[in-house]
């Protein structure tokens, strides 16, 4: 079993809400970014999704593309991944990590280590879940048992499109937490519909029994709010990585602690009725 589940009901039974943050390994600044990931833990987040550098992230609006030729110009690709997270689990064996990304960068390492060396090589790392955008559950049945078998989560997307058949397939699949993109549209849009997101929680709840993460055009306390009324867990990341891009070399990790710790706040207030 990976660190997640654990996690998320240990948070399930405190009641309080996850806070799960995004950026992209190696941006803005390719050493920084071991210690940004020990600053988001430190300033309350729960599960950190660790973006894995691609040259066409379809998902991805203008924030995180950037981010992504920032990283990979500095030679950032799968092998310095994973040595962050080696490096990170030095100091934290406790927060989840989950790595996030695209097929290509998986199917290219293994093409590279042999088959089945990405498995083998996140668990060994220390990743607890793997989310590929651009795999859909009907074309990797075999890769989420692949993960499973080694103790990882293999985590989905799901999405105001989704259908009832795609949900109840997610469902089957799925373990750790989905996550539900909130909006048709890219990751930074600015179009956030909490009542839309409340609408669909029930069709994704009758199909889906991991706890549901929602994301995508989430930027402050009062959006982060709105989204945890509804949800299990609150991801964050194009926000996050415009703030850290913004700050000279030696204040990155700082901000991103007062960041998450302005996050981790406004959702405890929750807890105490205080919102």
């Amino acid at each position: 079993m990976s660190r997640i589940e654990p996690t998320l009901k240990a948070l399930q039974v405190a009641g309080r809400k996850a806070l799960i943050p995004y950026f992209c390994a190696g941006d803005p600044h390719a050493e920084t970014t071991v210690d940004v990931m020990h600053a988001l833990a430190a300033g309350g987040a729960d599960i950190i999704e660790l973006g894995v550098p691609f040259s066409d992230p379809m998902a991805d609006g203008p924030v995180i593309q950037q981010a992504s030729e920032r990283a990979l110009a500095r030679g950032i690709g799968m092998a310095q991944v994973l040595d962050a997270v080696r490096t990170f689990r030095r100091r934290d064996d406790k927060t989840p990590v989950v790595l996030m990304g695209y097929a290509n960068p998986i199917e290219r390492y293994d093409q590279r280590h042999g088959a089945g060396g990405f498995v083998a090589a996140a668990r060994e790392a220390g990743v607890d879940g793997v989310l590929v955008v651009d795999y859909p559950p009907e074309e990797c049945e075999a890769f989420a048992g692949a993960l499973k078998a080694a103790g990882l989560d293999p985590i989905f997307l799901l999405a105001p499109t989704s259908t009832d058949e795609r949900i109840a397939h997610v469902g089957r699949l799925s373990s750790g937490y989905v996550y539900y993109v909130s909006l048709k549209g890219v990751t930074g849009a600015g179009h956030l519909d909490t009542a839309a997101v409340a609408d669909a929680m029930p069709r994704i709840r009758r199909h889906v029994k991991v706890p549901v993460g929602v994301g995508f055009g989430i930027r402050d306390a009062q959006s982060a709010q709105a989204v945890a009324r509804v949800s299990d867990a609150v991801v964050i990341g194009s926000r996050l990585v415009q703030i850290l891009n913004d700050q000279p070399r030696e204040s990155v990790a700082a901000a991103g602690k007062a960041f998450m710790a302005e996050i981790r706040a406004a959702l405890d207030a929750m807890q105490h009725g205080a919102s």
